[in-house]
């Protein structure tokens, strides 16, 4: 076989495999490109739709990734399908590799877990405060994998769902009041009936105070340098810390204006001649 003729089949054999398996790949990359597309509209369409927007804003984000996952690996599977890749193979191929990667990624799978059981349990919800793991914060997205946080000092706070859903969660939003406790520190020789009147009518004055629910005002503990004096009151959810800090302050002015001390720590060292 001379030269000329090796040629000739080697271009034959380019111009049949371009034919057979170059309309394949042109093919399956057309699927891809177009069912990335159509997906992305189809999420757009369900997001759009009257009923997604009933559906608990925490299961919205949820869903929407989750549907983003599935139908791409939909239009994967079609494309290798069109290349000639026989599903059967592929489907063993894709559970060896999902085995591996479950294993592997066994803090994901958990965290995709902890994600429906937070969907489905609603420790909370989007827009709530909680208090998880040492962190606090507003809830502002629940995906699939973690939940976004955003603290009184607009930090964002990204928290895997598995820790969330196995975690003590304090939720200060879901109860519409809450009960504001303040603590009063006295000196010892303050006059305890004055300072338990003092601060009796300054809560019972207090605009944001429920007047439809018992206030306590009594000594609680007796420390080492102080009387301390314990203050409960319930308020609106919504405006505990507007309570709070107002108790504080206006504590203050009326302890100086009536003579009472608020003592520091302090030492008395007597000494022996």
């Amino acid at each position: 076989m001379d030269f000329k003729q090796i040629l000739t089949n080697l271009f034959t054999w380019i111009t049949e495999f371009a034919m057979s398996f170059g309309l394949k790949l042109l093919a399956a990359l057309a699927v891809l490109l177009i069912g990335f597309k159509i997906t992305k509209l189809i999420i757009k369409l369900i997001v759009k739709s009257k009923g997604f927007h009933r559906i608990d804003a925490g299961a919205q984000t949820f869903i929407k990734s989750f549907l983003n996952i599935v139908l791409k690996a939909l239009v994967i599977l079609t494309a290798a399908s069109i290349l000639g890749v026989p599903m059967t193979n592929f489907v063993a191929a894709i559970g060896s590799i999902g085995l591996a990667i479950g294993l592997a990624m066994q803090g994901s799978l958990s965290n995709v877990a902890g994600g429906l059981m937070i969907l489905i349990f609603h420790p909370f919800r989007i827009g709530d405060f909680i208090t998880a793991n040492g962190v606090s914060g507003s809830v502002k997205e629940i995906t699939i994998l973690y939940t976004v946080l955003d603290t009184p000092d607009n930090v964002r706070i990204v928290v895997p769902n598995g820790e969330l859903s196995n975690a003590t969660v304090q939720n200060y939003s879901v109860n519409d009041t809450r009960r504001c406790d303040v603590d009063f520190g006295v000196g010892y020789g303050s006059d305890m009936k004055l300072v338990i009147k003092i601060l009796t009518d300054l809560v019972n004055s207090h605009e944001l105070v429920l007047k439809d629910k018992d206030i306590f005002v009594k000594i609680g503990s007796f420390d080492e340098s102080q009387i301390t004096v314990k203050v409960r009151a319930w308020v609106n959810a919504s405006d505990y810390w507007t309570l709070y800090f107002d108790l504080l302050e206006k504590g203050k002015e009326l302890f100086d204006a009536n003579g009472i001390e608020i003592p520091f720590p302090q030492l008395d060292v007597h000494l022996d001649k």
